[in-house]
């Protein structure tokens, strides 16, 4: 194992220590704004910096290249345990049964999800993988990193520097915001301050904006000038929407339970519009190429898919007595949403998680309707199944890239899952002890959880359970959604026409969280955009290291000052 220097002891445990430091981070962060961090590059860079300043001092011998993918694959895998429904539907069905899960079964659970995926992704790697009108957008930024990394090691260690400088002035920035002075929220007027909109000083949302870029980070303030500044006043103006008694301050709860229904319906219909016109498209691209028949799914120790489906079957009878037949029809779901979501992954990046949630809680919602436990918990088998298995596949192409063994990238993320299950579920609960009063407040927006809860009660009560208002705004943001989908998928990516499109995700994700966030967010695309347009070689070096430092030092020490008030008040 030592001789290929891939599969060496360092790089699991290294992968290990970095995946349950970084899982927090995007535990916090979906919670908070409903975004998550790839964590590969971050990853790569931190593991690079200690083992070779480790060779430096003649404490070890060098890095190898091949060590570094283990050790970013492990630590991506714990990471990206939210596709597991952390963050989305296991809070959601909290919210609409009352029901929350011990530690043990909520770990077993979580870790199901990904297991199958895993299996799902290895069945589909060599289609899919050697697939070369597949680019796979994000394997390739983190080989490209990779390789000038080994090639200019000097400048892989000043980033690493800007990375820890960020981390730490976001963390002391939220540790003094917590314990030592409130930082102010300004806002212009009282009237503005309860509509949301007012300076967070959040290091997060700045270095997410800065990640998210310019066109993305602009969406998001269109959508909350559109949402929170025109439509808000009208609802309260309308009394369609009443306040309390105690009026003062931020009014998110009582104005988003009306504006969540036109946001996420757009966002909904968007994701599954773009994403049925780009798999007819790379089908059709398929069909005239005449390679159809390279689709075919690879051979796999088919002993490990079975094991994988049944574990996340029983799971689904025991914990939420889900009909066996519904739990099974689970599986062959999952499958084929994984066969559509990598494609779309390998063609443009992105991975559509919110669409194949929601592909499978509408599926489930036909066969099953009214049946909540259904329409979340299998339809997170489908959808966190095929979130995981989008995440291994664009590791599997850096390692294809490089020369790496499949078999051992297995391990990893076999590994990786299990510690960000463990760290995931511990994180998730210290965070939010109380769901139900917790989550979809100004602190914990929550828009993902929003957005399965949402979709679950239509399907579950029927749109005749709304008011007609929001049935009207649900009808212009399904129209508005199909039209930015169909606009989305079709434009060439490089074309005038589609960098002056607003996105749909941020658009729609504008309705369901405080302007605060959507304004800051947008200040941290600008000012990431003004730096990069000014000094553009130092721009690319360095923007996206001191973003993830700052989003990193924010979450994991606000994930810690929750467990230290959380000691503090037992």
């Amino acid at each position: 194992m030592l001789a290929d220097h891939e599969l060496t002891f360092r790089a699991l445990f290294s992968g290990v220590l970095l995946g349950a430091l970084l899982t927090p981070s995007n535990i916090y962060s979906g919670l908070k704004i409903g975004w998550s961090f790839n964590m590969s590059i971050i990853a790569l860079l931190v593991s690079y910096g200690i083992w070779q300043s480790m060779v430096r001092w003649r404490l070890g011998t060098a890095w190898s290249m091949r060590e570094s993918n283990i050790n970013q694959t492990t630590a991506s895998a714990a990471a990206s345990i939210i596709s597991g429904g952390l963050v989305a539907p296991i809070p959601a069905y909290t919210l609409l049964t009352g029901q929350q899960l011990p530690t043990l079964p909520l770990v077993a659970w979580v870790f199901s999800v990904s297991f199958l995926g895993i299996w799902v992704a290895w069945y589909l790697r060599r289609s899919m993988v050697e697939d070369t009108r597949l680019r796979f957008p994000e394997a390739v930024a983190t080989l490209e990193t990779m390789q000038q990394v080994y090639n200019h090691g000097r400048d892989a260690l000043q980033r690493l520097c800007v990375l820890g400088a960020a981390a730490l002035l976001g963390g002391l920035v939220k540790w003094a915001d917590t314990f030592l002075y409130s930082l102010p929220r300004w806002s212009p007027s009282t009237q503005l301050e309860r509509l949301t909109f007012n300076l967070d000083p959040s290091p997060l949302l700045i270095g997410f904006g800065s990640i998210i870029g310019i066109r993305v980070g602009l969406s998001l303030l269109l959508g909350a000038l559109i949402a929170w500044g025109g439509l808000a006043p009208w609802l309260l103006s309308s009394d369609l929407v009443a306040l309390g008694d105690d009026a003062s301050g931020p009014q998110f709860a009582p104005l988003v339970e009306w504006l969540l229904w036109p946001g996420v319906t757009l966002l909904v219909c968007a994701t599954l519009t773009a994403l049925a016109v780009r798999f007819v498209a790379s089908r059709r691209i398929a069909r005239a190429t005449g390679e159809v028949k390279r689709q075919a799914p690879a051979k796999l120790p088919i002993l490990m898919l079975v094991l994988a489906s049944l574990l996340v079957v029983t799971l689904q009878i025991l914990l939420f007595d889900i009909d066996p037949l519904m739990a099974l029809l689970s599986v062959p779901l999952a499958v084929a949403l994984a066969c559509m979501a990598a494609r779309v992954v390998g063609a443009t990046g992105i991975p559509p998680i919110g669409a194949t949630g929601q592909l499978s809680q509408l599926t489930f919602g036909v066969i099953a309707p009214g049946q909540v436990s259904v329409n979340l918990m299998a339809a997170n088998t489908a959808g966190g199944a095929a979130g995981q298995c989008t995440d291994l596949l664009n590791d599997f192409r850096v390692g294809h890239a490089i020369g790496a063994k499949p078999y051992n990238q297995l391990i990893a993320q076999c590994l990786g899952i299990l510690v960000g299950s463990i760290v995931g579920v511990l994180v998730y609960q210290i965070l939010i002890p109380d769901p139900q009063s917790m989550l979809i407040t100004q602190q914990w927006p929550a828009p993902a959880v929003a957005t399965w809860k949402a979709v679950a009660e239509v399907l579950g009560y029927g749109l005749d359970s709304l008011d007609v208002s929001i049935r009207w705004a649900m009808l212009a943001g399904a129209l508005c959604g199909m039209v930015f989908g169909v606009l989305e998928a079709s434009l060439p990516v490089q074309s005038a026409f589609a960098r002056l499109l607003p996105s749909s995700a941020a658009f729609g994700l504008a309705f369901i969280i405080p302007a605060s966030i959507s304004l800051m967010m947008a200040i941290g695309a600008l000012l990431a955009w003004v730096f990069q347009s000014r000094w553009r070689s130092l721009g690319e070096r360095f923007t996206i290291a001191a973003a993830a430092g700052l989003v990193a030092g924010e979450s994991i020490v606000g994930v810690g000052t929750s467990f230290w008030m959380m000691l503090g008040s037992g």
